[in-house]
């Protein structure tokens, strides 16, 4: 089994995980990252391939004569040429549901973060203003509660589920809008895109990134939405239009929470980086899938993908 070649492409995107299980499977080279022109000279002489991000394409796989397995160390399998593998015989497998909780965690953050205004009153104590204050608080950035609060969810699946369900427990009037068209769940009103986006405070999106969802929120249907209105994505960049964001940041007080973005990292040109109204807007580095428990649970489950090949 030691003589069997698995080459780790990525590593760099699992952190201080233990990535021990796979000395255990084979010989191992491990890349903490892997550029586009190194990709084809690093599996070469692969059997199994662990890519994260790493694009793997049908001359990278029809190169790689002893390659059998691509295991996608995420959900999505965008990353590689599945067509391709098909045809040469090569399994790919990927992760499903190990960051479920570690996304719906994040969910709630970004939220309480933005309409708790944490970035100002983090900064109004320890930059010395609040031990200068004449009253013992301050009420200049009010804040509201979700109890009561209609929350709309694009996307109803097993993360939108369980967001659902923890609103709920807040007491907030939750509704969804599904962007497949045929997703059905009787706990939850189902409504039209329209309904959700003028009628919600809270909107948070947790579907893929398809045809359907490309560009979904664009800047015509942002702007319906209720002053003061919070909108999170945590699917995927490009379901929200990140131009548009930019712009109405800067004309109507909605609040904004982005994960992912459609290009990452992020560029450093992006609009979204010039914005006048940063307190409306939180950005975070696609790290909602990144707890410790969810990066054990992937390697663990990529592990067990490979043993279940051999």
């Amino acid at each position: 089994m030691q003589n069997r070649k698995i080459v780790l492409l990525d590593t760099l995107t699992f952190g201080e995980t233990d990535l021990s299980c796979f000395d255990e499977l084979g010989s191992v080279d491990a890349y903490k990252t892997t550029s586009a022109d190194e990709t084809q000279k690093r599996i070469t002489e692969a059997e199994i391939i662990v890519t994260n991000k790493v694009v793997i394409t049908a001359k990278h796989m029809q190169e790689a004569k002893k390659l059998k397995l691509i295991c996608v160390a995420a959900t999505g399998t965008n990353n590689v040429d599945l067509q391709a593998a098909q045809e040469l015989g090569i399994v790919v497998k990927n992760v499903a549901g190990y960051s479920t909780d570690s996304v719906i965690q994040h969910t709630f953050s970004m939220l309480f973060y933005l309409i708790g205004h944490a970035r100002y009153y983090d900064e109004v104590v320890k930059s010395g203003t609040y031990s200068k204050s004449a009253i013992f608080t301050d009420v200049s950035h009010p804040f509201f509660e979700i109890k009561g609060k209609k929350w709309g969810i694009i996307g109803l699946g097993e993360i939108g589920r369980g967001v659902a369900n923890i609103a709920k427990c807040f007491g907030s009037e939750l509704c969804y809008y599904s962007t497949s068209g045929v997703n059905r769940n009787e706990d939850f009103q189902r409504v039209t895109l329209d309904e959700l986006l003028t009628t919600c405070d809270i909107i948070s999106i947790h579907a893929p990134l398809n045809e359907k969802t490309k560009n979904l929120l664009d800047y015509e249907q942002l702007l319906t939405c209720k002053e003061g209105a919070v909108v999170l994505n945590l699917g995927r960049g490009g379901i929200v239009n990140e131009k548009a964001v930019a712009k109405l940041v800067d004309e109507k007080n909605i609040l904004f929470a982005l994960d992912v973005f459609e290009k990452e990292p992020l560029p450093q040109e992006s609009p979204l980086l010039h914005v006048a109204h940063t307190e409306r807007l939180y950005m975070t580095p696609h790290i909602a899938w990144t707890s410790v428990e969810a990066r054990e649970k992937l390697i663990n489950s990529v592990c067990e993908n490979i043993k279940s090949s051999l």
